[in-house]
């Protein structure tokens, strides 16, 4: 393997896009629209929540879309963090990323959709067994490159949008008129209003995350300047355009209250159009959905992990890229055996539980990075010809950055056990970022040297 072999850039436009919508799209919207109607209960209230999702999506994608114009690199917002901050900053994104956020929650969505396979075809294997044989086939799918892996992603966001286009019209087929608007709310307005549309927007907002890890294969793309800003763009707009007719469909098939009351609103909608039959469909959706996402998974965060031992602060052998598909294997290896064995473990889920705070933090620190990163590349920005730049800015990256703190917060407060542990796992990578750049670090001396001879 090279150790320092560009990596061939074979994605396109099309590819970035499918990738967005991948890195959203798993099995929560087959769900979530129940878990929103149990908190808030008119039409107005469960679409109003899912468009300030959206809204609130769109706001990241116009601001990702930015900061990769102007850092088109490999490792996307693990490289926004390292230059707008410091390498240690981007060193504990990709920590948690690595030991948390993505590793986990592939497993926890590998046993999902294992419990789902196993329900189709009656497979009488453990739902580990079948959900590690997914995990290590999809490792060695990406292992063969990044077209080889967008591919494969391609095709499996395709199909998932083909089965919420068909719960769509179902829904709509089934509904008896359109959605009455009154009334507008379920009680007074008054501080419980608020809090209600704030336990709904929890589900909504994770429903909606994920167009950030498009980034991290921005040194994969033709064009990434062009492309990925306009894949986050596209991406996004389609999902949020997803998201809304799935919602109001499960309305119009189930009403405000039959959405309350059942826990498996695809399932019921399609068991009442078409009978067995459509929740056999639905089925299989929400497996090609939960595969999907992991597909996606496989195929982006790697690339972290190889920028950082690139810098010098992981194993150099995860820095290194295959001289026949420029993949970075042993990275993608690494993600794909730690994600199963998380899964065999079955402790996923007592994981996922500190991943929230720890992820909006960095989501925070990113949007905030625009500023810094515009006043100090204002040179190249020029030289680079017209980038694309966030409408609404000064004031959009504070926004989103206050939304971001405003759901640390509020995990905080709810679950203050937690978020400690999410931040005793996020310090502890303190000690090995001092050790690799002690061991290994002489690119992180070189690049911090940079960074503080830039201008401020």
């Amino acid at each position: 393997m090279s150790a320092h072999k560009p990596q061939p850039r074979q994605l396109g436009l099309f590819d970035a896009t499918m990738i967005v919508m991948g890195g959203i799209v798993g099995s929560g919207i087959f769900r979530n629209p129940s878990v929103v109607a149990h908190s808030v209960h008119t039409p107005l209230l469960i679409l109003g929540v899912w468009v300030l999702g959206g809204a609130l999506a769109m706001a990241g994608a116009f601001i990702w879309a930015e900061l990769a114009t102007r850092l088109p690199g490999a490792g996307g917002q693990y490289a926004y963090l390292r230059e707008a901050y410091h390498p240690a900053v981007a060193f504990l994104y990709g920590w948690v990323l690595l030991l948390v956020t993505q590793t986990a929650g592939m497993a926890a969505v590998a046993i999902t959709f294992a419990s789902y396979f196993r329900e189709i075809s009656g497979l009488a294997w453990s739902d580990s067994v079948i959900g590690a044989i997914a995990l290590l086939a999809l490792t060695a799918v990406n292992c063969l490159g990044a077209k080889a892996g967008s591919n494969v992603q391609s095709a499996l966001m395709l199909l998932k949008t083909g089965a919420i286009a068909a719960l769509v019209i179902a829904g709509l087929a089934l509904g008896g008129g359109a959605l009455h608007p009154l009334p507008l709310l379920d009680r007074p307005a008054s501080l419980t209003l608020l809090r209600a549309i704030g336990a709904a927007m929890i589900p909504v907002a994770f429903a909606y995350g994920g167009w950030q890890t498009a980034s991290f294969v921005a040194g994969e793309m033709r064009d990434p300047r062009r492309d990925l800003s306009r894949g986050l763009l596209l991406g996004v707009s389609a999902v949020v355009a997803l998201y809304l007719s799935v919602n109001v469909a499960c309305l119009k098939a189930l009403g405000p209250a039959g959405l309350d009351r059942t826990a498996t609103p695809a399932s019921d909608v399609m068991r009442a159009a078409l009978g067995d039959r459509g929740a056999l469909f639905i089925a299989v959706g929400i497996a090609v959905s939960t595969l999907g996402f992991l597909s996606q998974g496989m195929l982006t965060a790697p690339r972290v992990y190889n920028a950082m031992a690139r810098d010098g602060l992981f194993f150099e052998r995860v820095g290194r890229l295959s001289p026949r598909t420029g993949a970075p294997v042993v990275a993608i290896v690494l993600q794909g055996v730690l994600a199963t064995a998380i899964a065999c473990s079955g402790r996923y889920e007592q994981i996922l539980n500190y991943e929230v705070s720890v992820d909006f933090l960095a989501f925070t620190l990113a949007s905030l990075a625009l500023y810094r990163l515009r006043r100090e590349r204002r040179g190249e920005s020029a030289a680079a010809g017209a980038l694309y730049l966030t409408p609404g800015y000064p004031y959009t990256p504070a926004l989103f950055a206050l939304v971001c703190l405003g759901v640390v917060a509020s995990t905080i407060l709810a679950d203050p056990a937690n978020s400690l542990m999410a931040m005793v796992i996020m310090l502890a990578g303190l000690p090995v970022y001092w050790y690799w750049r002690r061991t290994l670090g002489k690119a992180v001396k070189t690049r911090e040297g940079a960074i503080g001879a830039r201008p401020s």
